[in-house]
């Protein structure tokens, strides 16, 4: 397995910065960067590699072995020896699509063989929830799926999700990974803590919250933020919901807001939501969320064996990224202190993270996590 990574500024050259990656044979380029410069990016991608599959998005920030950084683009390329690729694209309709869309994805992936799937979406007018379960209608709860929703730093407007056929804004791609020397790990963790009452779901409709307790959620949250209110719905980052079941017990699970109507008094939240549970307000401080990071890292890697060199995909949540504001650099430094010099980093922070809370358990929509997998060949 091979690996090479650049980072792009605006108004490089893309094509001569791209050069020093076609050394390696790659049979999979990511890229995660800014929007407009990702859009620039993607045809000189389609001409330096054009046998590699060619997945990723735009976001709220970008990850690499350098750290974090804005308004750039991150391109890796990866060289497996023996692991096959298959991708797998659809058009996302409306949000109510989200499901269908899952299973038409899904059902492009051959089965035989497939060990995993990286899956990456638009952030803004999709039910990632729904999305994960049409996935799994298809090919099984128990097949690993990462990766996460694109991301349009904080406004929260329009996202983009590259496939081999170039950008659009309306786009999911997964990526299917088959062969039994694939190594592939994965785990998610926050580091929010829940305050405040628990608030009575009385009436949603799939990732719509429309009361709490009876009364119009929008108003109810509005209380919650006092000032914080006036920046809706991007100061709601601040502070993601926290599910709870039917028995006031924590589901492990936190529900960012993507989008507020002031018309109707509702929430629309990046997954679905519970209709007989409970929410409760979520805050963190910045040595929580790197301590949440490196407690996903440390999953991940007592799942490898002793210098094992791969590739580490972090996908963190835009949220995290506003609490630490200048200290987000620590929690990047955090997981890679755990790899040590055996990994290349890469990845992009988010509307929505996709995989499991430990290398076991099922595949689901976060938000407000650091998730990580580690991908390499044995």
């Amino acid at each position: 397995m091979q690996l090479a990574q650049i980072v792009l500024r605006s108004g490089a050259s893309i094509a001569d910065e791209l050069a020093p990656l076609t050394d390696i044979r790659a049979s999979l380029v990511l890229a995660f960067g800014a929007g407009q410069l990702l859009r620039a990016t993607a045809p000189h991608l389609a001409r330096a590699f054009p046998e590699a599959r060619r997945v990723g998005c735009s976001t709220a920030g970008e990850i690499s072995a350098a750290g974090v950084t804005d308004d750039s683009c991150v391109v890796t390329a990866i060289g497996f020896d023996s692991t096959p690729l298959v991708e797998a694209s659809t058009r996302l309709a409306e949000m109510a699509d989200s499901l269908a869309a899952g299973r038409r994805l899904a059902a492009q992936l051959p089965p035989a063989g497939l060990r995993a799937v990286l899956l990456f979406g638009q952030g803004v007018r999709i039910n990632g929830s729904a999305l994960l379960t049409g996935i799994a209608d298809v090919l099984g709860s128990e097949l690993p799926v990462t990766g996460g929703l694109a991301g349009d730093g904080v406004a929260f407007q329009e996202t983009w999700v590259l496939d081999d056929d170039g950008v659009t804004n309306d786009t999911i791609v997964a990526l299917g990974l088959y062969g039994e020397r694939l190594a592939f790990s994965h785990a998610s963790f926050g580091g929010w803590s829940p305050f405040g009452p628990a608030r009575k779901i009385t009436r949603c409709a799939g990732n719509v919250l429309h009361e709490l307790d009876g009364k119009p959620a929008l108003d109810v949250y509005k209380r919650y933020l006092g000032e914080h209110a006036r920046g809706l719905p991007a100061s709601g980052l601040l502070f993601p919901f926290a599910l709870l079941g039917s028995d006031h017990r924590e589901t492990g699970l936190i529900r960012s807001i993507l989008g507020v109507d002031e018309r109707d008094g509702s929430l629309t939240l990046a997954g679905e939501i519970t209709p007989d549970g409970y929410l409760k307000l979520m805050h963190a401080s910045t040595d929580a969320l790197v301590s949440g990071a490196e407690a996903a890292a440390e999953t991940v890697r007592q799942a490898l064996r002793a210098e094992e060199r791969g590739l580490a995909l972090l996908v963190s949540c835009v949220g995290r990224k506003l609490v630490m504001g200048g200290r987000v650099d620590e929690e990047v430094e955090a997981v890679s202190a755990v790899f040590g010099p055996h990994a290349l980093l890469a990845g992009f922070y988010s509307y929505g993270e996709i995989g499991p809370f430990a290398p076991e358990a099922a595949c689901r929509l976060h938000n407000q996590t650091m998730s990580v997998t580690w991908i390499g060949e044995g």
